[in-house]
């Protein structure tokens, strides 16, 4: 079988997975997540961490995985390091916010953003990893100014690279968005105008996204990333993957840690034919997700939501047969 691919974890977070699922997102942020990540400029705790989160991905066979960092750059490369000792394929982003009314100690400025970036990706492409590559990574919406976003598109543009974020995951996240940049018609068009919406783009969550946004995903051919898990323990809603893919649009699986509390892809899995079945249950649709759809997702189907991000590798019958080559 190929190997399975998480297609959106933190890697910082993993600290404190299976535990902290008590609030719905924007809080749980605040309160959890925001001053967990601020210790990350302890370069021991990070080797700690980010050790453990390789080791327990490879061991629940994830292959391959799209991880988030932290704002810290030096952290951030070093869990591509780490990622490279143990052989595992992955995107790796330096997290980007300059915004946080919530946490002030956790945010940059927006140029000290912008250049740290930079650094990043300089110091990944630098090491020529085989498996390991960079990815621009705003945070999320509420977490970044338009000349932040506009910036990183535009970085992403002129060096031709991946960008992953989060969209519409909750519903408090997305009157957040409206308040903060009223001139957008929606969430989708924020990234979109911001050259944040591309065929090289993934999105986590998208649970509240319209008809009208997923043909734009589909136009653009941006994948969106199924998190049932952490839609499930924060609240945030629940994705109708069918729609999705009646769409069109790209779909894959993640386990999202740590508003997801597993680590495994297995678990992905079963979430997501549980929300299926609860979303028929509810009669939003006519059919359920079966098992081997689901189980497509997480592995060959997923990794073709990523065909524009396949380091290069053009799309065919099974473009991902060769990338399962890990030894631990």
């Amino acid at each position: 079988m190929p190997g399975l691919v998480d297609a959106h974890i933190h890697a910082p977070q993993y600290s404190f997975a299976g535990t902290r699922i008590d609030l719905p997102l924007l809080q749980w942020l605040k309160e959890y997540t925001y001053p967990t990540e601020a210790k990350f400029k302890d370069n021991d705790f990070v080797e700690e961490v980010y050790t453990r989160v390789v080791r327990r991905t490879l061991k629940n066979g994830t292959t391959t995985a799209c991880y988030f960092g932290t704002i810290h750059t030096d952290a951030s490369l070093l869990l591509a390091d780490i990622i490279d000792k143990f052989g595992q394929r992955a995107f790796v982003g330096k997290v980007c916010m300059d915004i946080n009314e919530s946490f002030e100690d956790y945010k940059e400025t927006t140029t000290e953003s912008i250049k740290e970036t930079e650094r990043f990706v300089r110091g990944v492409l630098d090491k020529k990893y085989p498996r390991v590559h960079p990815i621009v990574t705003p945070r999320f919406g509420p977490s970044c100014t338009e000349e932040l976003l506009n910036s990183l598109g535009k970085l992403a543009k002129i060096h031709d690279l991946h960008v992953q974020s989060h969209i519409s995951e909750s519903e408090g996240e997305m009157k957040l968005v409206e308040k903060l940049f009223p001139t957008y018609q929606n969430y989708t068009e924020l990234y979109d105008k911001n050259n944040l919406l591309t065929n090289k783009t993934i999105m986590a969550h998208g649970c509240h996204l319209s008809d009208e946004e997923l043909q734009v995903f589909n136009l653009k051919g941006a994948a969106i990333v199924h998190c049932p898990n952490s839609n499930i323990s924060l609240c945030s809603g629940l994705l109708n993957a069918r729609k999705v893919l009646k769409h069109h649009v790209k779909l894959g699986l993640g386990t999202d840690v740590a508003g997801g509390y597993s680590a495994s892809m297995l678990d992905a899995i079963r979430k997501a034919i549980m929300v299926s079945n609860i979303i028929h249950i509810n009669k939003e649709d006519e059919t359920c997700l079966t098992l081997k759809e689901v189980f497509q997702l997480a592995t060959l189907g997923g990794s073709q939501g990523w065909a524009s991000l396949s380091f290069g590798v053009k799309t065919e019958a099974n473009p991902w047969a060769r990338y399962c080559d890990w030894e631990l």
